[in-house]
């Protein structure tokens, strides 16, 4: 029977086994059903071939022993065996037998006992040939027939035994049909010694017994008990012959069905280290794809590493861009703030023109109100006295507290707005106002010396020069001003230019902001899959190296049944 072969069992654990556990399992156990479908098939099939071969001998045999006519040949043999037996057994009761019945009876003994030996030559010859051929004897299988046959029977039975030898050598060229041909030749050679007159003596010899009385010799009886002796112990050893050859045969048959047996495991085995060679290969080839794929997935894994790199620095570089945008802001935030404070200073600029317009007024006022106090005391040529005097100066002072009052609460009201720059333009004004005053003043004390000394020239070019001095410092001060809100004005086109180049800059780096977040996102997504796909490649690599290992264990267990049936196989066949 064939032996099959296991490798070893790894005991499954439920818990941690996975999908593609669960798939090599399934995987695994495919290969031993078909494995085993291939078993079954093959014992099958030598069931069937050992039947038919079975089948095969026996109808070979059905037809030798049908065309030779082994039954009544055999049969005719054993008779004669056996009555030769019986014979000699009556010759020991019957010892007062003539001379010539002696020599008669010794002469046919012996001739009988050349046939005897004869018959066991060839018997055993045939008995072994038909062993060598797979068959049993026919001597112990088939049974006697009746036991009243004639002598004469026996030249017939060797004719036609000689004629089946010629039909045998004529239609087969076995080493079997050559024996049986001896063995048959030696039967005729047999027959042509045992004479009819010899048979007849046989038979007859007991009518005789009364005629002869002569005593046989000591000599000629020990003769006779010796050749008893011998007859007797071949007949053992002729026994003990057939007993050995039919256990030889039995033996024999059973070496065959075991080197079939044993041939049949060696084909199967031969096979199974095939398949394990082609698994073994297969499975190299696989370890060889996924060592490429993991050095594929290693290049790819570096890859995605230099490109997290670069998405870490330019995730830097936008928080850099970031405080950028934030400085940029505060800088808006700032300009913006000195926007506001030059609109108020413009705007304390502007109240300042209209301080000096009102101041302006209030002086050409004055002027127009000197000129008409001089025209009148042209008109009615009056020298003013110091009462006069006296209460113009009331009067100035009056109209100069009038005039500082009002100058005071617009003041007051400046510098309520707590700007720096507005007080003191303010007291430039004041100041102004105060030298226009003491201006005013003078025109009046000169006046009154003009009404003193009568001239009137020296005033008039006096008031002009005060007129030319007062509107240069107006002007300077309207074109400073106006300077200024150019400035400022073209600062703040510039900074807002700045502000709208910045805000498309913040919008450019927000949107490669967000570009790299979604790529280093896909990065780690990526990262994630690699690893995951990694890990699963090991676990592949680990369970596939340990298939290896047990295939070649396996293999090498199988090598070394192999070379070890061959080595019987080579003892069987040396003994045989």
């Amino acid at each position: 029977m064939a032996s099959q072969v296991t490798g070893r069992k790894r005991i499954p654990n439920r818990e941690k086994l996975s999908a593609e556990d669960d798939a090599l399992i399934q995987i695994a156990r495919e290969a031993e059903a078909r494995l085993a479908a291939k078993r079954a098939a093959r014992a099958e099939a030598r069931e069937i071939r050992m039947k038919e071969l079975e089948r095969q001998q026996k109808e070979i045999y059905h037809a030798q022993k049908k065309y030779y006519g082994l039954d009544s040949k055999w049969g005719h043999i054993e008779q004669w065996m056996e009555d030769s037996e019986r014979y000699s057994r009556h010759t020991r009761r019957h010892t007062s037998i003539s001379d010539d019945e002696e020599r008669m009876s010794v002469g046919s003994r012996g001739s009988l006992r050349g046939n005897h030996a004869d018959l066991c030559s060839s018997t055993s010859s045939l008995t072994s040939a038909r062993l060598q051929n797979g068959r049993p004897s026919a001597l112990f299988i088939e049974t006697p027939r009746s036991r009243s046959h004639r002598p004469s029977d026996y030249n017939g039975f060797l004719g036609s035994s000689s004629r089946a030898s010629s039909r045998a050598s004529s239609a087969r060229a076995s080493p079997v049909v050559e024996e049986r041909s001896d063995f048959l030749e030696k039967g005729s050679r047999t027959a042509s010694t045992l004479s009819a007159a010899t048979l007849a003596s046989l038979g007859g010899g007991l009518s005789r017994r009364g005629s002869c009385d002569t005593s046989i010799s000591a000599d000629t009886e020990a003769s006779i008990r010796e050749m008893k002796d011998s007859l007797v112990e071949v007949e053992e050893k002729y026994r003990k012959a057939m007993v050995s050859i039919a256990q030889l045969d039995n033996e024999k048959t059973n070496m065959m069905y075991q080197v079939d047996t044993l041939r049949d495991t060696l084909m199967e085995l031969e096979e199974l280290l095939c398949e394990t060679q082609r698994e073994r290969e297969e499975k190299t080839r696989e370890c060889e794809r996924e060592r490429h794929a993991h050095n594929v997935l290693k290049f790819q894994f570096e890859e995605m590493k230099e490109t997290l790199k670069q998405s870490e620095e330019l995730l830097t570089e936008a928080q850099q861009s970031r405080g950028k945008h934030a400085d940029y802001i505060r800088e808006i935030s700032d300009l913006q703030e000195t926007l506001e404070w030059k609109d108020k200073k413009i705007l304390a600029l502007e109240r300042q023109k209209e301080y000096s317009d009102i101041i302006h007024d209030e002086r050409e006022t004055l002027r127009d109100e000197v000129c008409r106090l001089r025209d009148a005391l042209k008109k009615n040529g009056i020298v003013m006295g110091s009462e006069v005097t006296a209460n113009g100066k009331v009067e100035d002072g009056a109209i100069d507290r009038h005039v500082n009052a009002e100058t005071a609460s617009r003041l007051n009201q400046d510098l309520s707005s707590g700007d720096s720059m507005l007080e003191i333009r303010l007291r430039k004004l004041m100041e102004e106002r105060e030298s226009l005053l003491d201006q005013v003043r003078k025109l009046k004390a000169s006046a009154e010396q003009k009404q003193k000394n009568g001239t009137e020239e020296t005033g008039s070019a006096d008031e002009d020069d005060l007129q030319n001095g007062l509107d240069p410092h107006i002007l300077d001060l309207q074109r400073d001003a106006n300077r200024q809100i150019s400035d400022l004005k073209f600062k703040l086109v510039k900074s807002e230019q700045e502000v709208t180049a910045l805000e498309q800059n913040i919008i450019r780096l927000e949107g490669q902001v967000s570009r790299y977040k979604t790529s280093a996102e896909a990065a780690e997504k990526v990262e994630d899959e690699l690893k995951v796909e990694k890990r699963k490649l090991q676990r592949e690599l680990r369970s596939a190296l340990d298939r290896i290992d047990e295939l070649e264990a396996s293999n090498s267990h199988l090598t070394k049944r192999l070379e070890k049936m061959k080595a019987n196989r080579s003892a069987l066949l040396a003994q045989q």
